[in-house]
């Protein structure tokens, strides 16, 4: 809570960059902070302030109001030195202005909300600050009236004027980060922004009464908000009201309605309000109006009104809003325009009911929209009688969708005893066979599902669909070889009698298959097919989100050693999925970006990726997405020397089935535990080649590869370069040969060897590889006695770190020879000659003679592997 109050100044870089300059002229004489409420524009003024303290100025600070508007120099009174008399305003005027002039320091003034200040007050500091005896730092709320006094206060060309925006996306991260002093997960990052609307004030309220109710939690990896509504503090909630009140009798009513139904269309916003009060509601910024081609809606201003306005309505009135909006949506001019999921939805909430055919129909277009808890509301209206076997495939798929797997599993049941014909059941024993593998991990026990489905079909599209089914599991499985033979045949289009849900699924796990089995060219176009023909496919095909597919495109880009494109996929679906709400699909997204950037070695943005996937994993009870997500953690947390994190995440993924197609992971996070245990090399190795060996077995030369890779890092380069050279003449794309040049090099102790396999994984982006192999060719260099060419190679380590964020602990790293520092005369010579100082001034002012100087300079060139003086501004940063 402490923290929330002392919200940091954070965000709102560009603005104080403005101040900075702006306020050093001469020529400024004032600076003007304007925007809505609840902004920020005061805490921003008061950093001016502060910054105009520091700097020595004689401060005087007032703040204006309604009240003291009605008396004449009624805001500053406090400020005028005691014994002048105003009564002759010329005589008065001078000697306040005598009395302030303090030579060789400013008198600055901050006063907040201008808008308010009387004329008298207004007018004595215009002319005190044309005379150049103070500056003004002022605030004023935009949208508010303001006389002619104070618009002459504000305007002309000695005053900077600053208007502030409300936050975007990017800022209430930035913001929540620095007062929650830790990383704060996307979603959540989302929902505030949405709640808050960029607000300052209002995030600050949300977060503090967030935190009070415990829905705010930090589960020491991450900042996560509970699924529900946001609770904010009393303060927020009397702001709302506060802020609401000014609409009045007349714009109430319509106020409520979009409380309940907002948007709405400008014509049922009218059957409620006249249009006069509309335009005056406009124009107070309580609602607003888009038009889209020829239709305009009406929606509130603000997200926080809705949830005032609902907590005020009593439930008869609450009823009666809906029925008259049910109604008139229902007679409107367009049937085809009627949205059945908003009908239904109305309805419920009104009587607690409605038409079975209009629940099921309204579930499933929520279900398309992901909208997957209005879905289950509307589902969980029905009676048991009402539920068809249709019916319950929704309700078990939007019940998996909400993290209750087990209930889904229930409803799923119910629904095969009830299915008519091979291709329902068809459809039961998909869904059941998602769940299992997905969220449960029982692999065993789905293939027993779908051998034991196949025994009782007969029709030939059916048995097809149960095959690839059961490819798509085994690849999932970790059984790379036996799946890709399932899908061999796998057709590239999707015949019209084909079942979607079984050909979407296969279509998934061939390119993750593909990419693993090294044949990663087609694999990308496997993945880019996939996506195509899902987002042609019907809307209501009960699979999830188009971006789904995706997460196939990061796994082939990763392998392929395509990182750009893989994180370009990868961070845009997250976006996308975040909007959509589709938090299962995201979260898997985010484990394989966080993957993807564990090969890159950037392994802060991993371990955010993976902490958030555990989040939302263990919201929705997804025990194998808890379990990957956790190896993922636990060896960005090895990787970074963050022991204690490391082995606890390590605790929780083991408490879960592994993911099969991710042992190689799992394997690896266990490696570099023991690693940062310090356990003897000889036995950390052993375990890498038995893990590579499994690999081979099951087809999967990807993770072959990188627990190869791992194993050369780990001084076992002689035992995996032979083995990394044949996987990297049969694999597609970059990222293996790379690895077995890698490998090559650290056997041979070729420093030359090392420099080109580092330019070779940091083009890549490789970038934690590149600085182990750069490292590595600065020991051997040093060995060599060539200590140009080894500090040379150090320095593109530390480049190469440098992108890494923060600096991971691995043997190569910590083992490496460092370079001859400077001394300190060398490095003060070095510095100034960075600056751009010739050698004669630097002797003059060190009082020593240029040769030496030049001696200084020769010997710091040798030491940093540098040969110029731009070279040095490079390395020194100077």
């Amino acid at each position: 809570m402490d923290a929330v109050y002392l919200w940091p100044l954070t965000a709102r870089a560009a603005e104080l960059d403005v101040f900075t300059t702006v306020w050093s002229t001469a020529r400024c004489r004032s600076v003007v902070v304007c925007g809505p409420p609840g902004i920020g524009k005061t805490r921003l003024a008061d950093e001016y302030y502060g910054r105009a303290a520091r700097a020595g100025a004689v401060l005087g600070r007032a703040t204006a109001s309604r009240a003291a508007a009605a008396v004449p120099l009624g805001a500053i009174a406090h400020l005028i030195p005691a014994g002048v008399d105003l009564a002759d305003p010329v005589r008065g005027f001078a000697q306040v202005a005598s009395a302030l002039a303090r030579p060789g320091r400013g008198q600055v003034v901050l006063v907040d909300d201008l808008q308010w200040l009387d004329a008298a007050s207004a007018v004595l500091l215009r002319q005190l600050i044309d005379a150049g005896s103070v500056r003004l730092i002022g605030t004023v709320r935009s949208g508010e009236p303001i006389g002619e006094a104070v618009e002459a206060l504000c305007s002309g060309d000695t005053v900077c004027r600053v208007d502030l925006a409300a936050f975007d996306l990017h800022q209430v991260e930035e913001v929540l980060s620095a007062a929650l002093g830790g990383s704060v997960s996307r979603q959540t990052v989302r929902r505030l922004h949405d709640s808050s609307g960029g607000n300052a004030l209002y995030l600050r309220e949300l977060v503090a009464g967030a935190l009070k109710h415990g829905t705010l939690a930090d589960d020491g990896e991450i900042w996560e908000l509970a699924e529900g509504r946001t609770s904010g503090t009393p303060r927020l909630a009397e702001l709302i009201s506060a802020r609401l009140e000014s609409a009045g009798p007349a714009g109430r009513p319509v106020l409520e309605l979009l409380a309940l139904c907002e948007p709405v269309p400008l014509a049922d916003a009218e059957a409620v309000a006249p249009m006069d009060v509309l335009v005056e509601l406009e124009a107070a910024g309580l609602i607003r109006t888009r038009t889209d081609q020829r239709t305009t809606s009406v929606s509130l201003a603000h997200p926080l009104y809705a949830e005032a306005l609902r907590a005020g309505l009593t439930p008869l009135r609450r009823r009666r809003l809906l029925l008259d909006q049910v109604d008139r949506v229902k007679s409107g001019a367009d049937p085809n325009a009627v949205d059945t999921r908003r009908i239904a939805a109305w309805q419920l909430e009104a009587t607690g009911t409605a038409e079975p055919a209009l629940l099921i129909e309204a579930a499933a277009l929520a279900r398309h929209a992901h909208d997957y808890p209005q879905a289950k509301r509307l589902l969980e209206a029905l009676s048991e009688d009402d539920f068809t076997t249709s019916a319950r495939l929704l309700f078990g798929d939007v019940l998996w969708h909400t993290g209750e797997p087990a209930r889904a599993d229930e409803v799923l049941t119910a629904a095969g005893r009830t299915a008519e014909g091979e291709r329902q059941f068809l459809s039961v024993v998909m869904a059941h066979a998602l769940n299992r593998s997905w969220g449960e991990g029982d692999y065993d026990g789905t293939l027993d599902l779908l051998e034991s489905a196949q025994k009782s079909a007969s029709e030939p599209e059916v048995l097809t669909a149960l095959r690839l089914f059961q490819g798509a599991v085994r690849i999932n499985a970790g059984d790379t070889a036996r799946g890709l033979t399932l899908l061999e045949d796998l057709a590239e289009e999707l015949s019209p009698t084909a079942e979607g849900a079984a050909w979407l699924h296969a279509a998934t796990m061939k390119p993750v298959g593909l990419s693993y089995a090294g044949r990663t060219a087609q694999a990308v176009a496997w993945a880019d097919r996939a996506y195509r023909l899902r987002l042609s496919m019907d809307e209501r095909v009960l699979f999830p989100h188009p971006s789904f597919h995706l997460i196939s495109a990061v796994v082939a880009h990763s392998a392929a050693g395509g990182f750009t494109e893989a994180r370009g996929i990868g961070q845009d679906a997250i976006y996308r999925l975040t909007q959509a709400r589709a938090s299962g699909i995201r979260m898997w997204m985010s484990v394989y970006v966080g993957y993807l950037e564990l090969m890159a070695g950037h392994l802060s943005d991993a371990r955010r990726l993976f902490a958030e996937a555990a989040a939302v994993a263990r919201a929705l009870r997804r025990v194998v997405a808890v379990s990957t997500a956790q190896t993922g953690l636990a060896l960005c947390a090895a990787l970074l020397g963050d022991l204690d994190a490391a082995e606890q995440a390590r605790t929780e993924a083991d408490k879960y089935p592994v993911l099969g197609m991710h042992a190689h992971w799992n394997a690896l996070a266990g490696v570099w535990i023991r690693v940062a245990n310090g356990e003897s090399a000889r036995e950390i190795q052993a375990t890498l080649i038995a893990a590579a060996d499994q690999a081979r077995a099951s087809g999967c030369l990807l993770g072959e590869a990188l627990l190869l890779a791992d194993l050369a890092r780990l001084g076992g380069a002689a035992q995996s370069a032979a083995r990394l050279s044949e996987i990297a003449d049969v694999f597609d794309g970059d990222l293996v040969p790379a690895l077995a040049h890698l490998a090559a090099a650290l056997a041979d102790d070729s420093p030359a060897q090392l420099v080109a396999a580092a330019a070779e994984l940091a083009s890549r982006g490789a970038d934690l590889m590149a600085a182990e192999a750069s490292c590595a060719a600065s020991a051997a260099y040093a060995r060599a006695g060539d200590t140009r060419r080894a500090t040379a190679a150090a320095q593109d380590a530390n480049r190469h770190l440098e992108r890494c964020g923060d600096r991971p602990r691995t043997p190569l790293l910590r083992d490496s020879q460092t370079t001859a520092s400077l001394t300190d005369r060398e490095r003060e010579i070095a510095v100034m000659a960075a600056r751009g100082t010739p050698s004669r001034e630097i002797a003059e002012s060190l009082h020593v003679s240029v040769r030496t100087v030049q001696n200084h300079l020769q010997r710091a060139y040798t030491k940093l592997g540098v040969t110029s003086r731009s070279d040095l501004r490079r390395v020194l940063g100077a």
